[in-house]
């Protein structure tokens, strides 16, 4: 975690998070998101490291990370931390492939996939193909924008934080895009909880129409 990095969560709401990583059978972030924050991706709690041995599972989720560039440092801590669920797994394109290097192939598995429209279900279905039947998408906002424009997504969890971010450089959720049904098509609303000063919303992005009717 780099020393500026914004929190806008609270304890509370990070507890939250690692109880769903510990549901999970897999974690994605995005190359910016490696960059930027170099995350360890590892359980915090050390009572569900050993819940998820108690099941046969590995302690720690299987890392993956997507690249177009191939531009990411082997020496990131997601290649380096408690990884016995696997060599981290690096998805890019064919062009990408040839562009990383062969120290971030001793510590990561390359998965080459086609550049085209199907790139993030090709994505899917090979996790899927690995026994990944969970698999939490932490960001950043290239990996949310892609994902809910090509209607990917079961659950969304949307927090929101006592905090006004006005910097025209912060991050945002996502970018401009087309998504699934534009403004008429409403989120299927789960829940919504209270943690300290944050609120939790979940979502169902795929299942209900602007007449609140099911898709």
């Amino acid at each position: 975690m780099t020393p500026d990095r914004l929190l806008l969560s609270n304890d509370a709401d990070f507890d939250r998070v690692d109880r769903v990583r510990a549901e999970s059978d897999a974690i994605l972030i995005g190359a910016e998101t490696v960059r930027r924050d170099n995350p360890r991706l590892m359980l915090r709690s050390e009572e569900r490291q050993k819940a998820r041995a108690a099941q046969g599972k590995p302690t720690n989720l299987l890392k993956v990370t997507v690249t177009r560039s191939g531009n990411i440092d082997p020496a990131a801590r997601m290649f380096h931390h408690h990884v016995e669920a696997g060599r981290p797994l690096v998805y890019t394109t064919v062009d990408g492939g040839k562009k990383i290097g062969d120290d971030l192939r001793e510590v990561a598995e390359i998965v080459e996939l086609a550049d085209d429209e199907l790139f993030w279900e090709s994505l899917l279905d090979d996790l899927g193909n690995r026994g990944v039947g969970q698999l939490m998408i932490e960001g950043g906002t290239h990996i949310h924008t892609a994902i809910l424009a090509a209607d990917l997504a079961d659950e969304l969890h949307y927090v929101v934080a006592p905090l006004l971010v006005g910097q025209a450089g912060a991050p945002r959720f996502v970018n401009p895009a087309s998504f699934p049904g534009g403004s008429r098509r409403r989120l299927g609303f789960i829940d919504a909880i209270t943690l300290g000063d944050v609120v939790v919303l979940r979502y169902r992005p795929k299942s209900v129409s602007s007449e609140g009717t099911d898709q």
